[in-house]
């Protein structure tokens, strides 16, 4: 099953414009603690199902990984779970660091 997904460029838009949307980090703390997309949720992957309820159903969710494979699971399971606006940052928080901000450290 593919998934939705946008690029690094559709969310710096969606930010920029204020649109609303949850953008969700489900890599670990440690690599939270190395680099961060502003104002994004840290839930790891592997927390996941015990704190879903933290997850907003009524808007755009974002989930963003390293390079996007652990998201795309994560989106998957969301669309199966009732969130059906669930999208995979392609690329990841790389790509964000790459295209978008160069300040986030890459690792």
């Amino acid at each position: 099953m593919d998934v939705p997904a946008i690029d690094v460029k559709e969310l710096k838009e969606r930010r920029d414009k204020k649109s609303p949307h949850f953008l969700l980090d489900v890599r670990e703390k440690d690599e939270y603690a190395i680099a961060k997309i502003d104002g994004a949720a840290l839930i790891p992957m592997s927390e996941l199902q015990g704190r879903v309820a933290e997850i907003p159903k009524d808007r755009e969710v974002i989930v963003h990984c390293h390079h996007g494979g652990r998201s795309a699971q994560v989106v998957r399971w969301l669309l199966k779970s009732g969130f059906p606006d669930a999208k995979n940052l392609d690329g990841g928080i790389d790509a964000w660091s790459c295209e978008i901000d160069t300040s986030v450290p890459r690792y």
